[in-house]
């Protein structure tokens, strides 16, 4: 093979079967019986809403971002790899394997968006292997244990578990399942938690995940960034100029760069602790652009299942091992993920439940591997209806059934199924076959919230059901809050399940323009009350840092917690809810989250 002319390491477990590599790995010893090199530690990095097309490497000459660039020259530039339309599947998908549907994820909020708590995780299998785990950034699988990260294999947590946040400076985070203060500009600040984490486990191995939260909205980034774009002409637009929204367009490449600098930044800390030809380095995104831009001439956007919503860069560095520059034309796929870094660190997957995905080490490793076709299903859920889409190394078919020679016609303009009516037939059956295979996993979602499965559950808005004169804060119930509170007759609901009876702390976060109002907290046969007796009347905030206005992300306020008193709960099924039974004022108060702490 081409690489074992300049490689300098052993030869990969890989290359033999994986109970020998785990054996050899075991007592010491590398496959040629030389004393085993250091397991790899594994980085990895993913954008949120960023195109394919947002980076300099794929020709965009808008931005630049030669860190990013530079992870496909140093290693290798997978042409045609596919995620999903939207995030929380994407990550459901790399975190197992498995495409998300067999996961229980149907959506992006209100529990849609969380991973069934028996399925096997990335992070599990690496932490079985020895391996220091931490995710720094916007988890969205899940809030509650046993859904939360920590709960999921991952030792670190620091970032935020919703679907997207209300403001990117200085604001709320979860440490390790407790509610911290972030520091700076979200970006920054999850890489520089992910940088400590590097450092402390330097005698390694260990798995970062870095999962970024922009150029997902709003449109939030640091002065210097911003001042780079603001007034930028933008010489290459979308295949549509007039349906181009330019600020949107500008802010988001303001936000790649960013990106891309800390990219650089977790590089530098590598080399700095001279772990560079020790690790594993990979760059994707979670689905297509969130606005009309510049993506390469595709057919589609966040939220499709046509190509342009769900190609995605992905570029992987591990040096002396991947031969750098190496260009992979084969389709692949977030499901691959799992199995490839697996099988690069010479571990078992370590999963009972089949994987959707293949290892890609043959196409890393090996100039003529022997690869054989197949077919990838994307999947979009949207109020109920499901939308299929499916691409082998030639064609893509649509939900209409329409089918596109991507190889000729990358923008599917022309529908080529009487071209090729066997291959139309034969993709339409097997999308078929596919959903119904799936489809108990994605039918209406009866799963309560789980409580008691740690020290700390919180129930967020996100959450809940609002009834009476209750409303979101904002469309989005992601980082929304409960506002006009304002009679004895509205409540607030949460579908839970309590997996430990016991003594639990009960609290709310609030704020209040008048003391006086008596509010409950019920469940099953057991209540808490107490009285409003501090006004917390903060101010919303966060659209002064807008590069452009939001669309439907909620503004922030900065909560205050408010003691209820202790419940006995019974380990029981059902809903929990908020009511108020005295009111001073128009409105009781405004809700963030319901906390149970267990004694």
């Amino acid at each position: 093979m081409a690489h074992m002319h300049w490689k300098t390491r052993s030869i990969p477990t890989l290359f033999i079967s994986i109970p020998s590599a785990l054996l050899l790995v075991a007592a010491g010893c590398s496959p040629s019986g030389e004393p085993a090199a250091r397991p790899p530690n594994v980085v990895v990095i993913l954008a949120d809403d960023q195109g394919w097309g947002d980076l300099s490497l794929h020709g965009n000459s808008n931005l630049s971002t030669p860190h990013i660039d530079s992870l496909a020259r140093d290693g290798a530039m997978f042409e045609h790899f596919y995620v999903c339309s939207v995030c929380a599947p994407t990550r459901a998908e790399f975190l197992t394997g498995r495409y998300f549907a067999r996961g229980g994820v149907r959506g992006v909020s209100t529990g849609q968006e969380r991973l069934n708590a028996d399925e096997h995780t990335i992070a599990q299998t690496f932490r079985a292997a020895g391996y220091a785990t931490g995710a720094f950034g916007k988890w969205h699988n899940g809030t509650q244990h046993p859904y939360h990260p920590n709960a999921r294999g991952f030792d670190e947590f620091y970032g935020f578990t919703e679907g997207h946040w209300g403001h990117y400076f200085d604001y709320e985070m979860d440490h390790n399942g407790e509610l911290v203060r972030g520091e700076g500009f979200v970006i920054d600040d999850v890489t520089s938690r992910a940088l400590a984490f590097m450092e402390e486990h330097r005698d390694g191995p260990f798995l970062a995940y870095l999962p970024y939260n922009t150029p997902h909205s709003p449109m939030q980034v640091p002065d210097e960034y911003w001042q780079r774009f603001e007034s930028r002409e933008l010489a290459m637009r979308h295949r549509d100029p007039d349906s181009e929204d330019v600020p949107k367009t500008r802010a988001a490449l303001a936000m790649v760069e960013n990106i891309d600098w800390n990219v650089g930044r977790v590089l530098a800390k590598l080399e700095e602790l001279d772990l560079a030809e020790d690790t594993i380095v990979l760059y994707f995104s979670d689905n297509g652009p969130n606005s009309w831009r510049w993506n390469g001439g595709m057919k589609g956007r966040k939220g499709s299942v046509d190509e342009g919503g769900l190609r995605s860069p992905l570029v992987m560095r591990y040096p002396g091992t991947i031969p750098p520059g190496r260009s992979i034309d084969e389709v692949s796929g977030a499901i691959d993920l799992l199995p490839t870094l697996a099988d690069l660190a010479g571990i078992g997957v370590g999963a009972e439940k089949p994987l959707d995905g293949r290892s890609l080490a043959p196409l890393l490793l090996e100039e003529d591997a022997d690869w054989q076709d197949r077919l990838l299903y994307s999947l979009r859920i949207s109020r109920g209806r499901k939308q299929i889409s499916v691409r082998n190394q030639r064609f893509r078919l649509d939900p209409e059934g329409r089918l596109f020679d991507i190889e000729t016609d990358p923008g599917q303009h022309e529908d080529v199924a009487e071209t090729f009516p066997e291959e139309a037939e034969s993709m339409r059956g097997a999308a078929d076959a596919w959903l119904e295979e799936v489809a108990e996993e994605v039918g209406p979602d009866d799963r309560p919230f789980p409580v008691g499965n740690a020290a700390l559950t919180l129930l967020p808005a996100r959450d809940g059901v609002p009834h009476g004169n209750v409303q979101r804060s904002a469309r989005a119930p992601n980082c929304s809050y409960f506002t006009n509170w304002s009679s004895e007759d509205d409540r607030i609901t949460w579908h839970i399940e309590v997996a430990e009876a016991g003594e639990y702390e009960v609290s709310i976060h609030y704020a209040a323009a008048e003391a006086g109002s008596t509010i409950e907290v019920s469940f099953e046969n057991a209540s808490v009350r107490e009285t409003i007796t501090e006004v917390h009347d903060p101010p919303a905030y966060g659209d002064s840092d807008d590069r452009v206005p939001r669309v439907g992300e909620s503004l922030v306020k900065d909560f205050r917690p408010l003691a209820l008193g202790t419940a006995i709960l019974p380990a029981a099924r059902g809903e929990l809810a908020l009511k108020a039974v005295a009111i001073a004022g128009k409105q009781v108060a405004e809700v963030r989250y319901v906390a149970l702490r267990r004694r």
